[in-house]
C-alpha cells in the first residue's frame, strides 16, 4: 500500500540545504582548480601568444598590401564595368540641340541687323551733316517739315 502521509517540512528543507551546500563546495573546487591551472599555463600561453603574433603580423601586412595594390583595383574595374552594363541608356533629346542652334542663329542675325542698322544711321548722319552745311546758306532748303532736298526727314539735334 502507498502511504499518503506527508513528510515533515523540515526534513525536505534540510535535504535541499545539503544539496545547495554540496553544489557550492563543487563550484569552489572548480574555481580553485581552474585558477591553479591558469597559474601553471599562463607563462607558456603568454609565450605562445607572442610567437603566434610574431608569425601572423607579417602575413597580415602582405595581405593588406595585396588587397590595396592587386585586388582592390581589379574589383573596382569589375564593378565599374558592371555599372556601365547595367545603366540604362540616356534618352536622346534631339529637340534640344536643334533648338539651341536655332536660337544661336537668330541671335547672330539680330546682332548683325543691329550693327548694320547702326552703321547705316551713322553713315546717314555723317553724310547728312555735310549736305546740311552746304545747304544751310540757301534759304529755300529750309522747309517747315524739316525734310531734305531728297525728301528724307531728319530729326533735329
Amino acid at each position: 500500500m502507498i502511504s499518503i502521509r506527508r513528510k515533515p517540512q523540515e526534513d525536505g528543507l534540510t535535504r535541499f540545504g545539503r544539496v545547495q551546500e554540496t553544489a557550492r563546495q563543487g563550484a569552489d573546487m572548480c574555481r580553485q582548480g581552474a585558477s591553479s591551472a591558469a597559474e601553471r599555463i599562463m607563462p607558456v600561453a603568454g609565450e605562445r601568444v607572442m610567437i603566434v603574433r610574431g608569425w601572423s603580423a607579417p602575413r597580415l601586412r602582405r595581405a593588406a598590401q595585396y588587397v590595396e595594390t592587386g585586388l582592390a583595383p581589379r574589383v573596382s574595374t569589375f564593378l565599374s564595368d558592371v555599372a556601365h552594363r547595367v545603366e540604362p541608356p540616356k534618352p536622346a533629346r534631339p529637340g534640344r540641340v536643334s533648338l539651341m542652334a536655332m536660337m544661336g542663329v537668330v541671335a547672330a542675325v539680330g546682332v548683325a541687323g543691329a550693327v548694320a542698322t547702326r552703321r547705316g544711321v551713322i553713315r546717314d548722319l555723317t553724310k547728312g551733316s555735310g549736305d546740311q552745311v552746304g545747304d544751310a546758306t540757301s534759304a529755300d532748303s529750309m522747309t517747315v517739315s524739316g525734310s531734305d532736298v531728297d525728301g528724307q526727314v531728319h530729326s533735329p539735334h
